[in-house]
């Protein structure tokens, strides 16, 4: 595999945590005062009760894989008999309930998940679906989780997603996502580096990458993250590539399977 400059001990769990718990917050904040949570969603099919009974549910999967592995097994098994319907099935449960009990659900759920990944040991791996994880991955795969299923609420009830500096964290995902996006598509993985420089909320420079790299992507964090998180078609943002497998990367762009 490509060596593009990162590796995952540049991801730093004491510093994503604060920011993982800030993004959850920030979206309890914005559901709290939103009386009605069966508007529909940009998710086909997801309501805003949808969307916050994935993020539960996903939490309650992490609390399985770090608190009793040996019990994981079956959670994958359960989403593999789903199949491509899992989680929309799962979500639909969840919204079932009444939105006080799901709402206390999920902030319950993530306060625990925030406990557990701040004290399990850095390096001590936990199952999961894909393939075994640490905190320092699923610290922010948790945030970026947070921050776009948020982002289809924001888009739901009209409100500004307001960009701040817990971007980073999902932008770095997006940069180690580029094998995954490749397999995604069923393409040929470059063998060249990319470089990503990247506008932050407050003007600085993100930068992934050699700088000499003939792959490059520049634009703002946020345009990156809304399309790595598949968010916004690529013809919606300010994102520029130079180089081939830069333009093909960022139409086919993600950090999920």
């Amino acid at each position: 595999m490509v060596n593009y400059g990162l590796d995952l001990s540049a991801v730093q769990r004491d510093l994503a945590l604060p920011d993982l718990m800030a993004e959850g917050d920030a979206l309890d904040a914005l559901i709290s005062a939103q009386d009605d949570w069966s508007t529909n969603t940009p998710a086909a099919g997801w309501t805003i009760a949808h969307q916050i009974a994935h993020l539960a549910a996903a939490d309650a999967n992490v609390l399985i894989a770090i608190r009793t592995p040996e019990a994981f097994d079956t959670v994958v098994k359960q989403a593999e008999a789903g199949g491509s319907r899992h989680a929309d099935l799962e979500a639909a449960a969840g919204a079932a309930q009444p939105r006080a009990v799901l709402l206390e659900q999920w902030r319950a759920g993530r306060t625990e998940v925030a406990a557990a990944l701040r004290d399990i040991p850095l390096d001590q791996e936990f199952p999961w679906f894909d393939s075994p994880l640490t905190a320092a991955l699923m610290v922010p795969l948790r945030l970026m989780e947070t921050w776009a299923h948020g982002q289809d609420i924001y888009d739901t009830v009209g409100v500004t997603h307001p960009p701040t500096s817990r971007l980073r964290h999902i932008a770095t995902l997006g940069v180690l996502g580029v094998p995954l996006s490749y397999y995604a598509a069923q393409l040929p993985i470059p063998t060249d580096p990319f470089r990503v420089e990247l506008t932050a909320p407050d003007g600085a420079t993100w930068a992934w990458g050699p700088a000499a790299a003939e792959q490059q992507v520049q634009g703002s964090a946020l345009d990156f993250c809304l399309r790595v998180t598949q968010r916004r078609p690529l013809a919606e943002t300010g994102l520029t590539a130079a180089g081939a497998d830069a333009q093909q990367w960022l139409k086919i762009a993600r950090v999920f399977l």
